[in-house]
């Protein structure tokens, strides 16, 4: 058999090449357009972004209700004062009863105070579809990267389109958010990266994250045409484009490999600003979809109630069991409830390597706490609190 010569591509990669225009398509963001000091130097749509939020201690920082989090972090900050008052004398160890970091264990030897401030209370984008109280803290939070020019202290709003760092390793995903996002909101095997249609400044102002330099190549290629009269590209039609076409099936699939190496490149889709707007409506509207989801109307699901006896003679709630059964179209709530009339389509619809409705059933089940002194002390969550809004949510 004759030889054949292999060679890797232009990015070093020897295995699962890749046969595409994807290099030729307009970036979505660079490392060398996010340190660009003028704007001239700029060569991406998006002038920021930024990883999620990382906590290390989740079960110490996040939780489902406000007056929960806010026990579990006044213990851990009274904790961590105590261990602080005591780290005067030579040779103290620090009681594992917090959840201890390198950050926490430096400021404690550097004689740092801490304090609660209920100020740092937010509501946050945990998992797809599933929202938790989070204590914004700097000292708290391990890494905030630059979230807090998107997001403030963590009570700003700002659209965001959030996707897989490409070295995850999970399915490739996309969703748009407008709260501040866990770094692990797309899953514990990937980050997420943010890009928000704004940022804010020293001062507090908005300003565009969208940068110039995308909206010259959206205008010069985009020409008015025949016919009904459109305006040209806007900052926040382009933003909304991007998100349309992330969401493309046949961009996906096209671009599937390039997505797990690489950050999106946008492919200009026709060429006129009809086609333009048809675009960015579409991202428009699913986007709307996406951040208002809990506003929209409720699908018609059949609800069963079947009493259980054993557990309400014994005084309990029912047994939380948060099971789906896509065969059936059916998710099996509790020992009581069952929801019927699920699409086939809902269970089509996937985050990652999960469906939507996963997401939510895994984020509400009853699990046993990891940290110690939270299973011991603030192991309250109990679903029957919550399974109401659960309902409504799915």
């Amino acid at each position: 058999l004759a030889s054949e010569g292999v060679s890797p591509d232009a990015k070093g990669n020897w295995l699962d090449l890749t046969h595409n225009d994807f290099d030729a398509l307009l970036p979505i963001a660079s490392k060398a357009t996010k340190l660009a000091k003028r704007t001239k130097d700029e060569r991406a749509v998006f002038r920021l972004f930024t990883l999620g939020v990382v906590t290390n201690r989740d079960e110490w920082v996040y939780d489902d209700a406000p007056e929960r989090l806010r026990d579990k972090v006044q213990y851990l900050i009274d904790s961590y004062e105590t261990e602080r008052s005591a780290a005067r004398k030579r040779g103290h160890v620090p009681a594992a009863t917090i959840k201890w970091t390198r950050a926490v264990k430096r400021d404690l030897q550097a004689d740092v105070p801490y304090a609660y401030s209920e100020g740092e209370v937010v509501l946050a984008n945990y998992r797809p579809f599933v929202q938790r109280w989070l204590y914004s803290s700097r000292r708290l939070n391990e890494m905030v990267y630059r979230t807090p020019e998107l997001y403030g202290n963590g009570q700003g709003r700002c659209s965001t389109i959030v996707v897989s760092d490409p070295s995850g390793q999970k399915p490739w995903m996309c969703l748009a958010v407008d709260r501040l996002p866990d770094l692990h909101f797309v899953g514990a095997a990937a980050g997420a990266v943010c890009f928000g249609l704004s940022s804010v400044d020293e001062h507090g102002q908005r300003l565009d994250n969208i940068t110039d330099w995308a909206l010259k190549q959206f205008t010069s290629h985009y020409k008015a045409g025949n016919g009904k009269r459109l305006p040209e590209p806007t900052k926040e039609g382009i933003f909304h484009y991007v998100y349309a076409v992330l969401h493309d099936p046949v961009y996906r699939e096209t671009y599937a490999l390039n997505l797990k190496r690489d950050f999106p490149r946008i492919p200009l889709h026709g060429s006129l600003r009809a086609d333009f707007w048809r675009w960015a409506e579409w991202g428009r509207a699913l986007m709307d979809l996406h951040i208002g989801y809990e506003q929209v109307e409720p699908w018609p699901l059949q609800c069963t109630e079947v009493p259980d006896e054993k557990a309400r003679a014994a005084g309990q709630a029912p047994k939380c069991i948060l099971k789906a059964d896509p065969a059936a179209g059916r998710i099996v709530v509790d020992s009581e409830t069952t929801l019927a009339g699920v699409p086939p389509a809902a269970w089509d619809y996937r985050l990652g390597n999960r469906s939507a409705i996963d997401w939510v059933l895994d984020q509400h089940k009853e699990k046993k706490p990891k940290d110690p002194t939270i299973r011991a002390r603030f192991d309250t969550y109990r679903f029957a609190d919550h399974k109401e809004r659960v309902i409504d949510l799915l």
